[in-house]
């Protein structure tokens, strides 16, 4: 196989609806938009969930539970995520963020560093939260965890 054989799966690309282009087409007059109505008139978009005036799906399940808006967002990285650093580094966010985990989106709260893996080395951790396997698991080896 190679790239002069490649085909797509049958129904996989499909040629858009073209209205109003004359009778024959099956989609001219009304453009398959109807005869008179909200929907027929130019410019009219459907806000997203509009059910016609009916009560939207939205609105008739019930809501449980709580969300807390004000919740802070981390990005999660294993100790045994850790164990690529070399013995002695100050691995920190800056760090972490080169090395390739987690990201950086504008209301994420930081990196968290989990507790699962094994960890063989002695490092300083800087992160914005420890769970308390991780912190234990970095301070048997002699490492030092910090809040930031």
């Amino acid at each position: 196989m190679d790239l002069s054989n490649l085909t797509n799966t049958p129904g996989a690309r499909k040629s858009r609806k073209r209205v109003g282009r004359g009778m024959g087409s099956g989609m001219g007059k009304t453009s398959t938009r109807g005869h008179k109505g909200q929907g027929a008139r130019k410019g009219h978009k459907q806000k997203l969930g509009f059910e016609g005036g009916q009560m939207p799906l939205m609105r008739r399940l019930p809501k449980r539970g709580f969300k807390n808006p004000n919740r802070v967002p981390f990005y999660g990285v294993n100790v045994g995520d850790l164990e690529r650093f070399d013995e002695g580094t100050v691995v920190d966010i800056d760090v972490m963020l080169a090395a390739g985990f987690g990201y950086r989106p504008a209301k994420a709260a930081g990196i968290k560093i989990l507790g699962d893996g094994e960890l063989t080395k002695k490092l300083t951790v800087k992160a914005s939260a420890f769970s308390a396997a991780a912190k234990a698991k970095i301070e048997a080896k002699g490492g030092t965890c910090e809040v930031i």
